[in-house]
């Protein structure tokens, strides 16, 4: 008989809250609608959950698209700051070269920093700390 780990929880819940309220006056304007609306389904349906064992993401229309990803799978995170640095994107890069983007993530460098501990602690070495944005 043998037990599983205990799967703890680091973060469950939805995008920043601030991402929302500046689209939202940034759609006061004509330009700015779009972006308006894209926060709005985001707020609505955009859903992290962050575990020590996984990375999971449920968004799209009625929150019907999911992915989940192991921290083996992960090779490289990137993080971009949004909101004067108060949440970020991040864009998980595969082992097999795919990418899954975080869009607004709240407290995003406590959550990189968390991936990246994950992903050391899982032994693979392969990881680069060091770069930054979307750029490779």
């Amino acid at each position: 008989m043998t037990t599983t780990p205990v799967e703890e929880t680091f973060y469950e819940g939805g995008p920043a809250r601030g991402d929302l309220i500046l689209n939202l006056l940034f759609g006061l304007t004509l330009i700015g609608l779009p972006f308006a609306v894209g926060a709005v389904v985001r707020a609505l349906w955009l859903q992290f959950r962050i575990t020590s064992r996984r990375i999971s993401v449920s968004g799209g229309w009625m929150g019907r698209d999911r992915s989940q990803v192991a921290y083996n799978q992960i090779r490289e995170v990137r993080c971009v700051p949004r909101g004067f640095g108060a949440w970020g994107d991040m864009v998980l890069v595969l082992t097999d070269g795919s990418r899954l983007e975080m869009r607004s993530v709240p407290r995003f460098r406590d959550t990189e920093a968390y991936i990246l501990a994950r992903i050391e602690a899982r032994g693979d070495g392969e990881t680069t700390p060091e770069a930054k944005g979307f750029a490779a």
